[in-house]
């Protein structure tokens, strides 16, 4: 039976060499914050133990249309089921979007009621044009760090070298995140 054990502790995310997936959540479109609460609930069903999330993040839109609304955004570890590869994952990742009212991009970067970014899944790593990993600009991206930084601070992305708190406090963005809501176990 899933989600039957407890949630691991956070210094459990530190090694990249564990099965962790790490999912970012976004949202500018419609009822942002129930949506990143749905899409939260929804991957409790991918993952084969109870999933680590973070508090609800309003953030500035980066690389956005002009005008575009702020976000919602939060981070998700999960843990995969054995035979879950980085691409299946996507792929369910993908149908949940459609789920959610997610229509193929007419403009980057445009709104959206639900953008789920599969940052790391362990320590794979992919080169495909539909498949980056690790996520190539999670480093750079507040909205992921702020959350990432609650429920894993001391996790090494792949291919870098400072933890996820450190790359937080370092980084230099223009990017405005406040905390919406605490976490919630």
């Amino acid at each position: 039976m899933k989600n039957t054990r407890q949630p691991p502790n956070q210094s459990a995310i530190r090694n990249p060499q564990s099965a962790w997936a790490i999912v970012a959540l976004g949202s500018n479109l419609g009822d942002s914050r129930q949506i990143i609460r749905s899409a939260l609930a929804r991957l409790e069903a991918l993952s084969d133990r109870p999933i680590l999330k973070s508090s609800l993040w309003q953030t500035s839109p980066v690389d956005c249309p002009p005008g575009s609304p702020l976000f919602v955004n939060a981070v998700a570890a999960l843990t995969p089921e054995k035979a879950e590869t980085p691409e299946s994952l996507l792929r369910k990742l993908q149908a949940l979007e459609k789920e959610f009212g997610r229509t193929p991009k007419r403009i980057l970067n445009e709104s959206r009621a639900l953008d789920l970014d599969l940052i790391a899944f362990g320590a794979e790593t992919r080169r495909a044009p539909d498949l980056i990993l690790p996520h190539p600009r999670a480093h750079l991206r507040r909205f992921v760090l702020a959350p990432l930084s609650e429920i894993a601070p001391a996790m090494v992305l792949p291919g870098q070298t400072r933890t996820v708190s450190q790359l937080l406090i370092e980084l230099k963005s223009r990017e405005i995140v406040t905390r919406l809501e605490p976490i919630r176990r």
